[in-house]
């Protein structure tokens, strides 16, 4: 049972006994028949729901695929050669857990977090050798100082909080899309797509190590598949109308997946 999650109300170290997560300040959290504990507190859960059920379930139709296994093996490789002894990893923005249930295999303690309950839910029932918690990368339900690594993939960037929970050396692995990522998805939907931009962010208390490109050409077969992938990208929300009936008559797709990991350590 992972001990880097802190209390959301008082800050103070959580323990866990008999499923229920106590602080010293007797604030309690149950946990869920699943597995995850809600440490979300003070907002309204409508205001930060995060990805809802169809979206999730369209991305783990996707990434059960094996369509980005290329991406997961490259973060797994890199943390395997920054962080060889390291001992507590957070997946920072977990999603459904597609991603923590490979880190799970190189960390003594894996724990995901997404202010997504239908994520959390999910990532609970797939990897058991993890603990996760429904929580916002802005304030971490997470001990100061407490992982070794943290991994963001494609998740809000929260640089701030990621400093204060790594432990000093710690490294942070931050993955973002390349500016052909899904390009050929994006010429479908809109008449003038343009390609995602490439910059290099510098962080107070980080030192920039560089940064690694990985990525693949796969096709999707069937229009199940095809919906998956737009089902659970940003594009859903924005897409025009004509872009979506485009996109309806499409039986078969070939796209690029374009990846860049910035890696970062704590000074």
């Amino acid at each position: 049972m992972t001990k880097v999650f802190s209390c959301p109300v008082c800050k103070e170290h959580l323990f866990c006994e008999n499923r229920t997560y106590k602080c010293p300040n007797n604030h309690c959290f149950d946990m869920a028949k699943e597995g995850y504990v809600n440490l979300l507190v003070g907002s309204k859960s409508t205001d930060f729901s995060g990805d809802d059920k169809q979206m999730v379930s369209s991305r783990t139709r996707f990434l059960d695929g094996g369509h980005y296994e290329p991406l997961r093996n490259s973060v797994c490789r890199l943390l395997k050669k920054y962080v060889p002894d390291g001992k507590k990893l957070l997946d920072a923005g977990c999603g459904e857990g597609y991603y923590t249930s490979a880190y799970s295999e190189l960390f003594e303690d894996t724990v995901g977090v997404d202010i997504s309950k239908s994520a959390v839910r999910h990532a609970s029932k797939r990897c058991k050798n993890a603990s996760f918690a429904v929580g916002s990368v802005y304030h971490l339900p997470i001990s100061d100082k407490s992982c070794d690594a943290v991994v963001n993939c494609f998740s809000p960037n929260a640089p701030d909080e990621f400093l204060r929970v790594l432990a000093d050396g710690g490294y942070l692995f931050y993955v973002v899309p390349a500016p052909r990522h899904l390009w050929e998805l994006k010429c479908i939907l809109y008449e003038k797509p343009y390609e995602n931009e490439e910059k290099i962010e510098q962080y107070q208390g980080f030192e920039y190590i560089g940064a690694e490109k990985t990525g693949n050409v796969f096709t999707l077969d069937t229009r199940e598949d095809i919906d998956a992938l737009f089902h659970m990208t940003p594009y859903t929300w924005n897409t025009p109308d004509d872009g979506k009936e485009r996109l309806s008559k499409v039986e078969s797709l070939s796209v690029t997946a374009d990846f860049t990991i910035h890696i970062y350590r704590k000074k």
